[in-house]
């Protein structure tokens, strides 16, 4: 599968669809993850499509804020087909499935990471797939995304 990258014009395609003036921040990597994670936050509601390139950058921007607020590798956090981090201090898995695994899809990650969805009802849903004793993220979100310098207008 190829995967596109997130650029200035992918961005700048997505918000003419929501009717926004274009991106005006840095093309550095790290800007434009977190211009995408506000980007898709906002289509989340919206008949907007946000693309596989936005949601690779969001769901990249929210695991990489869970692993830093708790660091360790105990369990793994996947969203596929886009990422997964290992996090949570604890016993380090080194091969094969880890005891502790959480999965989802994308959607429901970047709900679940934001605080739009809880981790008690997205379980009672079904949207996540979590085992092992340390699989319960709920104490762990919302997790907070850092606020971009230059803030998609």
């Amino acid at each position: 599968m190829s995967r596109s990258p997130l650029t200035r014009a992918v961005l700048d395609e997505r918000l003419a669809a929501l009717g926004r003036a274009p991106y005006e921040g840095p093309d550095e990597p790290a800007a434009l993850r977190l211009a995408a994670l506000d980007l898709v936050l906002d289509t989340l509601d919206s008949d907007v499509e946000p693309g596989r390139p936005l949601l690779r950058a969001a769901v990249r921007v929210l695991l990489d804020r869970l692993a830093a607020a708790a660091p360790g590798r105990s369990v793994e956090v996947r969203i596929p087909p886009y990422a997964a981090v290992q996090c949570v201090a604890g016993p380090r898995h080194t091969r094969g499935t880890p005891p502790n695994v959480v999965e989802t899809d994308a959607d429901t990650w970047i709900r679940l990471a934001t605080g739009r969805l809880g981790w008690a009802e997205a379980m009672r849903e079904g949207r996540i797939r979590a085992g092992g004793p340390r699989a319960d993220l709920s104490a762990l979100l919302p997790v907070q995304p850092e606020q971009p310098e230059h803030p998609v207008p």
